[in-house]
């Protein structure tokens, strides 16, 4: 048995055999990454929509996906290509591009405005190598390093990623242990140790969707804030939050989409202790 090392869950594999996020694999006696340069998605993006409103405003950013996720949010926007019999086809259709060739896509497109790369769509830390990999050789071109994350790993992995990330967006999902391990099937107590260690290297952005019945309290979103106004990236500034709306996707079609009042309401309880809140899906 090989036993993997990315996340909380440690999953304990026989040869040849999968892990819980569908991205990893037994192989040799030990677990590497089943999706190391298997692409599903590339676009070339505005960088706030990954979403980042104070890092290189206005420019643009080669976005790349994977498949496999460490989560199970019933409500996944790219479920696709993260958690679902969908998903398990990429294992054997995905286009394989080197990170000498991702890197080489990145540097054809500075002309329209892209500043690098953007690690995102399905979970990216499950295939921590590849993003290694790539950004090392982006770095060296000159380019930025973004990866879009719901921060679910350990202190290991973080630290593989630290000399070539330059930015994150990391969801924090909620701030209650029960909506984390009932709703999502993740460890909260992960994702907040990821924070704190990514805002002392690079720029941390956060987002919040808000899903009615779950996490729409203002007394989480003020525990959540408070929390947050603690931590501090590189340049001295508490990390932006945005929040979110949910819209009926998925497993989770049970609800309606959050009230849009809800979302703005929570933005203005946010900012009794942030300064950058920003709103979004309204």
């Amino acid at each position: 048995m090989a036993e993997c090392s990315v996340c909380f869950r440690h999953c304990k594999l026989s040869e040849g055999q999968l892990g819980f996020c569908g991205g990893r694999i037994a192989r040799n006696g030990r677990v590497e990454a089943f999706n190391y340069g298997r692409i599903t998605s590339l676009a070339l993006d505005p960088i706030e929509k990954k979403p980042l409103a104070r890092f290189f405003p206005g420019s643009r950013i080669l976005s790349v996906g994977s498949f496999g996720c460490n989560l199970r949010c019933p409500f996944c926007q790219n479920y696709e290509i993260s958690w679902s019999k969908q998903a398990e086809r990429f294992a054997k259709t995905a286009e394989t591009l080197t990170p000498e060739e991702l890197v080489g896509l990145a540097l054809e497109t500075r002309p329209r405005g892209n500043i690098g790369l953007a690690f995102t769509y399905n979970e990216p830390l499950i295939g921590y190598e590849f993003v290694r990999d790539a950004a090392k050789l982006a770095k060296a071109k000159g380019l930025k390093n973004v990866m879009v994350t719901n921060g679910t790993a350990e202190p290991a992995i973080l630290s593989e990623l630290e000399p070539y990330i330059d930015a994150m967006n990391i969801d924090l999902k909620g701030f209650t242990d029960r909506y984390y391990a009932k709703v999502l099937g993740g460890s909260r107590q992960q994702v907040l140790s990821f924070i704190e260690g990514a805002v002392k290297f690079c720029h941390v952005e956060l987002t919040t969707l808000i899903v009615p019945g779950e996490n729409d309290s203002e007394d989480e979103m003020r525990q959540m804030t408070a929390w947050i106004s603690h931590l501090k990236n590189p340049d001295g500034k508490v990390p932006p939050l945005h929040i979110s709306r949910f819209f009926p996707r998925f497993q989770m079609q049970d609800r309606k989409a959050t009230d849009i009042r809800t979302v703005y309401h929570l933005a203005e309880v946010a900012r009794e202790h942030l300064p950058y809140v920003y709103t979004g899906n309204c």
